[in-house]
């Protein structure tokens, strides 16, 4: 069974702005992310998103908006030698589509990212900014640490400090 890091992406990958990313000029790295990623991609680690992108319930953008900037984080990551291998987003709002499964805290995105990488859970670590993100984690055995939005300079030093 395989090892993964998995990250939120709003205030962890990028820019918390306190509002939805919209478009991708809005995306911005977050300091150290990268350093943190390209760590974890060099030490056999899976690296899967999880991310709730409510905004496309709410009609703020589309799917099509999403995958531009989910394109251009990859390419960012990439150009610091960083990779991604698989992103999970819940599109759903509970004001506009109600409860779902998949929006974190609910557990199902991560659920279904362990059975497809085969990832041994107890092997693997969660970074959130929310109590959600750990919440999530913590369903599926997975340990995670709380980080202050857009605080991921230091990033690089817990993943080798709780996770390596």
């Amino acid at each position: 069974m395989k090892k993964a890091l998995f990250l939120d992406r709003d205030g962890i990958i990028n820019r918390e702005m306190g509002d939805y990313v919209t478009h991708p000029d809005q995306f911005i790295l977050n300091p150290g992310i990268a350093r943190a990623i390209k760590y974890a991609n060099e030490n056999g680690c899976l690296v899967i998103v999880i991310t709730n992108q409510g905004g496309i319930a709410k009609g703020l953008y589309t799917e099509e908006i999403l995958e531009q900037i989910h394109e251009k984080m990859i390419l960012l990551l990439q150009e610091e030698g960083a990779e991604i291998d698989a992103i999970y987003y819940c599109p759903h709002h509970p004001d506009i589509s109600g409860q779902c499964l998949c929006r974190k805290p609910g557990s199902l995105l991560i659920e279904k990212a362990i059975k497809h990488y085969h990832i041994n859970p107890t092997a693997s670590m969660m970074f959130g900014d929310r109590d959600r993100d750990l919440e999530a984690a913590a369903v599926c055995g997975i340990k995670g640490a709380l980080i202050e939005d857009n605080n991921t300079l230091n990033i690089l030093e817990l993943i080798q400090t709780n996770f390596f």
